[in-house]
């Protein structure tokens, strides 16, 4: 059994002892264990259950590629499910627990499944759950459900702090082993921003556990040698517990880092999402040993060679008193050294080539250790723990030949480099048949725009392998034990019956074994990514880190080809899973949408402000005064607005900048009417449509010079218009000359409104703002008073009006100067609403009101903003479909009722008959509605059929509950219909 050693353990501080539990029962490790390596101290060899068949799970690795090792951390609030034990730093009072099973660990239910395998194989699923019809209901999917996912829910909310940040170098190197070091010292020396990060707490990576020399000094002095020399570098960062999540186009990189894993709750972030901009990535991730498939290789007990010697090496934990070694490759043999030099027992050595010559081999026979050469494993034996192994010929069919007691088997298949950086931004890879591995193809890169690499690799990730390689690979030197080639070996014994293969598995969380890939083979699906979602090989949490290569050539072998013939699946960030938080970051609470406030924000809080949400923004509804309802106040605000003169906060309006030499032809894509047109100092109203000619915003455009254009959207659209605007750029019209920037929040703007406008703009003075200079639909900049303004002479209430734009900073100045220099005109505030009634007197269309996604412009009589000289705009030829020009549309028209009365909003006119579905069919619907004091009746705008030649017309609209509303259809323009106020 698995047990502490009493010496040992370069990574441990044995004055440091910490307790925890698994499974309620107390257990201890020391400061620098893993929760695995604890759990191996401690004796506790089973610590899960598989997904599929529930079968017992133990360690199998040390390091992200652990499949088995997953435990459920903390509780309540810090409660964490699957968490990887072989990653997850030992701290005081760590609870875990294992999932997977009910009742226990040790007794399953759920193993049932095991017995019944033959009924289970891969895609079972699809054939299964067919019929009775009625099953799928009351059966199957209740039993699917429950038995559905890996691990608990946390059930309350977490109560840790996340951040991210942003980062850049001229290289990051990712690895902290000794590649990515002598990489690091490279770049660093030669002056450059250097970032280097490794995903452990520890440097050095393999090396200081498989020894050798560089550079004529022992390995771990040159680490320390080369930790002093960047540390003492300033253009040198260094950081450790930083895990390169992905690459991505122009070397942006996504880094997550673990800051206060071991330390909850002591008010530090706990994970760190990195955003990395880097000139060139290098990638020194090192490589995976592969796992063998045998019958039994699943059983808990059976590792891999290499995390066999981690946990003797690192942590002073041996996996077993006696020890098999299975393999097909030299490396391995470094494990039965390390083994022996703890004092423990290697049973044997099994080893699938015929010969075995080399150093390693020979150091390992020399001291008294049994190689069986050309032998294979027919069986593991044990069910909760290995107890034995079943030995055969490695060519033959299984037949046993030798049984061996042991406790632990130490396997290796050899090594596959950590290409998913450099596959990840498109780097390709090459086959290299003779060490069994896709490598990265240094002919065929990641490229950045420029066509220059993004990305190299160096050391085991290259494929490089050897201590000389890694280090001759740049250009120092190491020496280290001679390596035979290995043999590809991939199944044990190479014919394996049916009963073997059964046993034998490739993915060992989801339970999928070399026979299940091979029925995909014959069932047809040839492809390896068909294969994966037909078995789920590698679609559990190690995405297939151990099981995709292995999984890959039995497919090859069972199609009959060769393994590129195959070709791989495709590698997908993050490299190993991100927590939830990280991404977040302080996105979540009252912040997961922050709220945007303008300049004015504060003004309108402690004014009582009622407040209506608007996109990101809390706009004023109105400013009720003491005693006054809603709609009171509102009626209050139009009527001094049409009498006098009324502020509004229009800052949440868009106001985006395009510039450029191409950006009039661009503008004139965009929207129906022409742009390029415009002359300098005036302004268009304008209308935006997607591409199926639906119309999806408007505003003024007001042309600022011969290349640059200002456009204003609505509130809720400015970000959205500004995406859609950079969208086509970069995607459709990427060789066009134009530039967009969003405004939006750099400038205040405040619409004065009323008969008194004027005049209470020429109380601040400084500037001209008589008809004459300032006529309607242009604009001008200068001093209005001591404020840098640009005036805009534009209307959405029919009203005289300006909207003055002012910087950001100053915004709050000018509304309170307006309002105090205003107050002997009878100067009040309004919010939406009024803004929305006053439009809707005027006709005016709102987007999101008159618009659902279904409407064209030429629905809402707008006929007179589409460009007929223009021979395209976005939209333009869906809106010539034959159902766009259909007559029988339904068009804008003004509504009013007989009795004075508001219709309710989104009512509906019904007409003759039903639909198809049994449905009262309609005629009409309303769009806005409002009670106008101005009119002093109810008003509204809807969509009718045939509405525009209907005018006169009386028709009912429902009301509440089943009433019928008598309505006039009438002239969607209830109030100045000339504009004779608004051009004053």
């Amino acid at each position: 059994m698995s047990t502490r050693l009493s010496k040992g353990g370069r990574l441990i501080d044995r004055a440091k002892p910490l307790a925890f539990t698994f499974n309620g029962k107390p257990m201890r490790g020391f400061a620098g264990d893993t929760l695995a390596s604890a759990l191996l101290g401690g004796g506790q060899v089973m610590v899960g259950r598989s997904f599929k068949y529930h079968r017992p799970r133990g360690i199998v690795a040390s390091g992200a590629e652990e499949p088995n090792a997953l435990v459920g951390l903390g509780r309540n609030a810090r409660f964490e499910p699957d968490q990887r034990t072989t990653t997850t730093e030992l701290f005081e009072g760590a609870e875990t627990t294992s999932q997977n099973h009910w009742p226990s660990l040790e007794f399953d239910i759920g193993e049932i499944n095991n017995t019944f395998y033959k009924f289970l194989p891969a895609g079972f699923y699809y054939k299964t759950f067919m019929a009775p019809r009625a099953a799928w209901k009351h059966l199957f999917e209740p039993v699917i459900r429950k038995s559905a996912g890996l691990g608990g829910v946390p059930k309350e909310a977490d109560p840790d702090r996340y951040e991210q940040v942003y980062a850049h170098c001229d290289v990051l190197v990712v690895g902290g082993g000794v590649a990515g070091l002598a990489a690091a010292l490279k770049e660093g020396r030669a002056g450059k921003r250097v970032w280097l990060i490794e995903q452990t707490p520890n440097w050095g990576g393999r090396t200081p556990v498989d020894g050798g020399q560089i550079d004529g000094h022992d390995a771990q002095d040159w680490i320390d040698s080369a930790l002093a020399e960047l540390s003492s570098m300033e253009n040198v960062t260094m950081r450790t517990r930083l895990m390169a999540a992905g690459l991505h186009d122009h070397g942006y990189v996504i880094g997550y880092e673990n800051l206060a894993d071991t330390t909850p709750g002591d008010g530090r972030p706990r994970h760190r999402l990195w955003r990395i901009r880097a000139g060139h990535t290098i990638t020194a991730t090192g490589a995976i040993e592969r796992p063998l498939a045998f019958a039994g290789n699943d059983v808990p007990g059976v590792m891999l060679a290499s995390a066999v010697r981690d946990y003797i090496v690192n942590w002073a934990v041996s996996p077993g008193d006696r020890t098999v070694i299975v393999t097909n490759n030299d490396d391995a043999y470094r494990t039965a050294l390390a083994i022996l030099d703890a004092g423990l027992t290697v049973s044997a050595v099994i080893d699938a080539r015929e010969e075995t010559h080399g150093a390693l081999p020979q150091a390992v026979k020399a001291r008294g250790v049994r190689v069986l050469e050309g032998r294979g494993i027919a069986k593991v034996q044990g069910r909760k723990h290995v107890t034995g192994v079943e030995i055969c010929a490695q060519a033959g069919e299984g037949g046993a030949v030798e049984t061996i007691a042991c406790d632990c088997v130490a396997m290796s298949g050899g090594w596959s480099p950590v290409v998913h950086l450099w596959s990840h931004c498109g780097g390709k890879l090459t086959w290299d048949d003779d060490r069994a591995m896709f490598r990265p193809d240094a002919a065929r890169p990641p490229t950045g725009a420029d066509g220059s690499a993004m990305a190299t690799v160096v050391g085991a990730a290259n494929g490089d392998l050897t201590l000389p390689e890694t280090m001759g690979g740049l250009g120092i030197g190491a020496v280290s034990e001679d390596e035979a080639p290995l043999a590809q070996v991939w199944m044990m014994p190479a014919g394996a019956p049916d009963a073997l293969r059964f046993k034998s598995f490739l993915d060992y969380q989801n339970d999928v074994k070399v026979s299940d890939v091979q029925l995909a083979a014959r069932e047809g699906y040839e492809s390896v990514e068909h294969t994966k979602r037909y078995t789920t090989l590698g679609m559990a949490t190690d995405q297939g880190k151990l099981s995709n290569i292995n999984g890959l050539a039995v497919l090859s072998n069972a199609l009959g080809q060769p393994i590129p013939a195959t070709g791989t699946t495709t590698f997908r960030p993050p490299y190993t899973p991100i927590s939830l938080g990280a991404v977040t970051a302080e996105a979540k609470g009252e912040l997961f949408q922050p709220l945007r406030r303008t300049p004015m924000q504060s003004w309108h809080e402690a004014k009582g402000a009622h407040w209506e949400p608007v996109g990101h923004w809390r706009r004023p509804y109105c400013y009720p005064r003491s005693g006054e309802t809603h709609r009171n106040a509102v009626n209050r605000e139009i009527s001094n607005t049409r009498k006098n003169v009324g502020l509004l906060d229009a800052s949440t309006l868009g106001k985006i900048v395009v510039k450029g030499p191409d950006a009039g032809k661009f503008l004139d894509m965009l929207y129906t009417n022409m742009m390029s047109t415009l002359p300098v100092g005036k302004c268009r109203y304008g209308l935006m449509c997607n591409e199926n000619g639906f119309l999806m915003d408007d505003g003024v455009v007001a042309r600022l010079s011969e290349d640059t254009w200002l456009c204003h959207t609505t509130s809720g659209g400015a970000d959205r218009i500004h995406g859609w605007m950079e969208d086509w750029l970069q995607c459709e019209w990427w060789d066009w000359k134009v530039y967009v920037a969003n405004l939006t929040e750099q400038f205040a703007q405040i619409a004065v409104v009323g008969p008194k406008a004027r005049d209470l703009l020429e109380r601040l003075g400084g500037m001209d703002v008589s008809k004459e200079t300032l006529p309607f639909m242009q604009w001008t900049e200068g001093k209005l008073g001591t404020f840098d303004a640009r005036i805009f002479r534009i209307s959405f209430s029919g009203e005289l009006s300006y909207e003055i734009a002012v910087p950001a900073s100053q915004g709050l100045a000018l509304w309170e100067t307006l309002m105090a220099e205003g107050e002997a005109l009878g100067v009040m505030p309004y919010g939406t609403e009024a803004l929305h009634v006053m439009r809707a007197e005027k006709g005016f269309i709102m987007i999101g009101d008159e618009t659902d996604g279904t409407v064209i412009p030429q629905d809402l009589g707008l006929n007179w903003a589409i460009s007929k000289k223009k021979t395209d705009y976005l939209g333009k030829r869906a809106q010539e479909r034959s159902h766009m020009t259909d007559p029988n549309r339904w068009k804008l028209v003004g509504l009013e009722t007989l009795d004075g009365s508001v219709i309710p909003d989104g009512s509906h006119a019904p007409a003759e008959g039903f639909n198809a579905n049994g449905q009262r069919k309609t005629q009409g619907r309303v769009t806005s509605t409002y009670y106008s004091p101005t009119i002093g009746k109810g008003i509204a705008m809807g969509l009718v059929l045939n509405g525009p030649d209907r005018m006169g017309e009386e028709i009912e609209f429902t009301g509440e509950s089943d009433a019928m509303i008598k309505v006039r259809i009438v002239d969607p323009v209830f109030y100045d219909k000339d504009g004779e106020k608004q051009n004053v």
